[in-house]
C-alpha cells in the first residue's frame, strides 16, 4: 500500500516527500467535506500509515483493506464511506462498483482520489489517462454518476536547492531540468477527488 501516486526510488524521498506534499492538509479536509468521515466507519483503498494517520486524525473510524480484482473480505453493508487514494479505480469498472455498493450502506459515500494535472508535477510525469481523459464530461468518472472536486495543494521545499535535489532524485533528467527553472521552493498540485453516493 502507498499514500503517494507514484513509487519513488529510493525510501528517503518517499519521507520527503510526505514532509513536502499538501502541508496544510487539504486533501483530507476535502475527504471530510464530501463525505463526512468525522464518526463514521471508513474503509480504506490503497492508504500507508501516513494516509490512515491523517483520516483517524479527523475523526475518521479507518480501516485499510486489500481491494483485488475479485472483491474484497469486508462485509456488506459496513462502511459509511470508502476511501481509494490513487490505486483503485483506475477508471471505472462495473465490477469494482458493485463492490463499493456491497460495502457501503445504503446512503453511503464513495471517495476516489487520483491526480488531476494541470499542474507542476503533471509536467514531470508526462501524458497520462488521469491528467486528461478521466475528468472529462464523457470519461469514465463523470458518465458514471461521480462528481468531481479539484484540490489545489502544493509540495511545499524548505527551499530552491531542496526542491531541486528532491526533484532530481526523484525524477532524474526531467525533474534536473524542471528544478533549473524554479523560482519558488514550491510546486502546485492539483488533486481530483470523484465522489457518488451509493444509492
Amino acid at each position: 500500500m502507498a499514500d503517494f501516486p507514484f513509487e519513488l526510488p529510493a525510501p528517503e524521498l518517499a519521507d520527503t516527500l510526505a514532509a513536502v506534499l499538501d502541508i496544510e492538509g487539504k486533501i483530507p479536509r476535502a475527504l471530510e467535506a464530501l463525505g463526512p468521515l468525522a464518526g463514521r466507519d471508513v474503509v480504506v483503498l490503497g492508504a500507508g500509515e501516513r494516509s490512515l494517520r491523517q483520516l483517524n486524525e479527523i475523526g475518521a473510524r479507518a480501516t485499510a483493506i486489500d481491494w483485488p480484482s475479485n472483491g474484497s473480505n469486508a462485509p456488506a453493508d459496513s462502511a459509511d464511506a470508502i476511501v481509494s487514494l490513487w490505486h483503485g479505480f483506475q477508471g471505472v469498472e462495473p465490477s469494482e462498483m458493485a463492490e463499493a455498493d456491497r460495502i457501503l450502506r445504503p446512503g453511503g459515500r464513495l471517495l476516489v482520489v487520483h491526480d488531476y494535472g494541470r499542474d507542476d508535477i503533471s509536467r514531470l510525469r508526462g501524458d497520462r489517462p488521469e491528467y486528461s481523459s478521466w475528468s472529462r464530461v464523457n470519461g469514465p468518472f463523470l458518465s458514471a454518476g461521480f462528481r468531481i472536486r479539484v484540490v489545489h495543494c502544493w509540495w511545499t521545499f524548505a527551499s530552491i536547492d531542496a526542491a531541486v535535489g528532491f526533484l532530481s532524485a526523484a525524477f532524474g533528467s526531467a525533474g534536473e531540468a524542471f528544478g533549473a527553472g524554479l523560482k519558488r521552493a514550491r510546486l502546485s498540485y492539483n488533486v481530483a477527488v470523484y465522489h457518488r453516493t451509493r444509492t
